[in-house]
C-alpha cells in the first residue's frame, strides 16, 4: 500500500453565503472531496470559514453543507485524517466536529510533516487587526454572549447571522493582499526569527498568494470559493503545489 504522505489544504468556501450559486458551490466543494484521492492522502486540511456561519445548539448544527460534513466523515473512515481550524465565519464550533473525530486545531497551529514545519491558521488577527475587528472577535468568544445569542430560537440565529453575513459581504471589495505592507506576512517574518518554519499556509484573505519569502520559506494564501474552481494547496510528499 502507497504510504499516505498527501495533505490538502482549502479555506473560505462560506457554505451558505447566499452570494452567486450556492448550490453549485458546495456540490463543487463535495466534488473536490470526493476527488481526493484515498490511497496516498494522510489528511484534509480545512483552515476556516468553510461555512459562512456556523452555530452549534446543543442538540442543533445548521443544515447547510450536510453533504460536505457526509465526505468529511467518508474522508475519516477511508483513513484520512480531516483537521479544522476554525475561522471568524465559523468561530462557534464546539464539539460537533471532535465527536465525528475531526481534530481541532487553532491558530498559529505548528506542525511536522515530512520533516518540513508547517505554520497553519485562518490568518486573522495574526500579526495584528483594526481595533473594531478585535473587539468583535472579543465578543465571539466572550462565554456570557455565547450563552445569551444560545437563547435565541435556531430559525432566528441562523437568519440574523447568514443575513449579517451577506449584508457584509456585498459591501466589501475584491482585497488583493500586499504582502510585504500586511501584518501576516509580517507575523511569518517574527516568526522566523524565532523558529524554522518551512511554510506558512493561512486563508481568510480571499485572494490566492503563493510566494518565497527571503529566509527561503514559502507563504501560502488560500483563495476563496466564490469564483469558481476548486482553489487549494497540497503537499505532495515532496513540496507544497498551489491551485487557485
Amino acid at each position: 500500500m502507497e504510504e499516505r504522505r498527501a495533505v490538502y489544504f482549502v479555506s473560505d468556501v462560506h457554505l451558505g453565503l447566499k452570494l452567486g450559486d450556492p448550490a453549485e458551490r458546495e456540490a463543487r466543494f463535495v466534488k473536490f472531496l470526493k476527488d481526493i484521492p484515498r490511497e496516498g492522502t494522510r489528511a484534509v486540511c480545512m483552515l476556516g470559514d468553510i461555512w459562512d456561519f456556523w452555530y452549534e445548539y446543543r442538540d442543533v448544527v445548521p443544515r447547510e453543507g450536510a453533504r460536505v460534513v457526509s465526505e468529511m466523515i467518508q474522508l475519516m473512515d477511508d483513513g484520512i485524517e480531516v483537521w479544522y481550524c476554525a475561522g471568524n465565519h465559523d468561530i462557534w464550533t464546539y464539539s460537533f466536529f471532535e465527536s465525528l473525530g475531526v481534530r481541532m486545531i487553532r491558530q498559529p497551529y505548528f506542525t511536522d510533516i515530512d520533516g518540513r514545519t508547517f505554520c497553519l491558521g485562518h490568518g486573522d488577527c495574526l500579526g495584528g487587526a483594526k481595533w473594531s475587528y478585535r473587539l468583535m472577535l472579543k465578543i465571539f468568544h466572550c462565554r456570557t454572549a455565547q450563552v445569551l445569542f444560545s437563547t435565541l430560537h435556531p430559525w432566528l440565529a441562523y437568519r440574523f447571522g447568514l443575513g449579517w453575513s451577506d449584508s457584509n459581504r456585498r459591501t466589501h471589495k475584491p482585497y488583493h493582499f500586499e504582502c510585504e505592507k500586511e501584518p501576516l506576512y509580517a507575523f511569518a517574518g517574527k516568526t522566523l526569527a524565532e523558529r524554522k518554519v518551512d511554510c506558512f499556509v493561512f486563508g481568510h484573505f480571499h485572494d490566492g498568494v503563493d510566494v518565497t519569502m527571503p529566509e527561503g520559506s514559502r507563504f501560502v494564501v488560500l483563495k476563496d470559493w466564490m469564483s469558481g474552481g476548486a482553489p487549494h494547496a497540497v503537499w505532495t510528499g515532496e513540496e507544497i503545489v498551489t491551485s487557485f
